[in-house]
């Protein structure tokens, strides 16, 4: 007899519930056979080396792409991505959380490729309702095709926070009180890409893709997710355990904010907030109330 069959019905009930509860909050565990689907692009994209690895590859016919099995309704996401080296202008390698429908919320990381010797552009957008038209860019401090560095996305009822190794380069809060949209009613799947964009991903679609550089590959590994899923209409994390979790409560401590504050101050290149002949009747609702320092 083993110790779980040894315990009374009720124990081994609750035992049973709380690993259940244990497995899907840590939905994702780094092995893309078990994690994700490639979706599309006729072969260009491979699992490889047991699920460790991801690759997706892009030519003139096609790029590629992937998708999470599960949907997620909060949570924290990582991946860690090495991209397209060389001349990789007119491409861009996308990281993101999108759910379904005409008015869908999403969250994005999109990687605009460079001439070579040119820095990449981490370009990061947030829609709520199929609105988006929040872009913030930004430049990174090391080359991120020499080594696989980690891009994660915090999603929890009161922020959305961007962090690259670790570090924060932007957060966008639940200002719902303020009239601003906030993406929490809309479960959202993580998707990975890369395609050809070069009507706009360099210098404004100055810069087209050399196809004689293709086919171009991004790399992927080591996605985790510290989340929730969401099947058949519920989350499948009870309250109690949903809430307790650290990054469900998790925002930007004193320090944290330092951090952010320096790296928009020295790398971002783009910040929609600062741009008042896009928007001539008046910035948007969540730039002024950040500029009044209420939130």
């Amino acid at each position: 007899m083993d110790a779980v069959s040894a315990l009374p019905n009720a124990l081994q009930m609750l035992l049973v519930a709380a690993l259940v509860v244990q497995a899907l909050m840590v939905a994702s565990a780094g092995n893309f056979n078990q994690d994700v689907d490639i979706t599309w692009g006729d072969g260009r994209g491979k699992i490889l080396n047991d699920g460790q690895l991801l690759t997706l590859s892009l030519d003139k016919a096609s790029g590629s792409g992937f998708q999470s099995k599960n949907e997620f309704l909060y949570g924290k996401f990582d991946m860690q991505l090495k991209l397209v080296p060389g001349n990789s202008a007119g491409t861009v390698t996308a990281y993101y959380l999108k759910s379904q429908g005409s008015s869908w919320d999403e969250i994005d990381f999109e990687f605009l490729g460079n001439l070579s010797g040119d820095p990449y552009i981490v370009h990061t957008n947030v829609y709520t309702k199929g609105k988006g038209d929040r872009e913030q860019q930004f430049y990174l401090w090391f080359d991120p095709t020499a080594d696989f560095h980690t891009y994660s996305i915090l999603w929890n009822p009161g922020h959305v926070i961007f962090y690259v190794d670790g570090r924060p380069i932007r957060e966008f809060k639940n200002l719902e009180q303020a009239g601003v949209p906030y993406p929490k009613n809309q479960a959202m799947k993580m998707y990975c890409s890369l395609w050809n964009a070069d009507d706009w991903a360099t210098r404004g679609g100055q810069v087209k893709t050399d196809w004689s550089q293709a086919p171009f590959t991004a790399s992927f590994r080591n996605f985790t997710a510290n989340a929730c899923v969401w099947f058949n209409g519920a989350s499948s994390c009870p309250s109690d355990s949903f809430s307790n979790s650290a990054w469900f409560s998790q925002e930007l401590d004193s320090s944290s904010q330092k951090v952010l504050k320096w790296v928009q101050k020295k790398y971002m290149v783009y910040n929609y907030c600062k741009d008042a002949k896009r928007f001539p009747q008046g910035l948007p609702v969540e730039c002024t109330v950040r500029n009044r320092k209420t939130d």
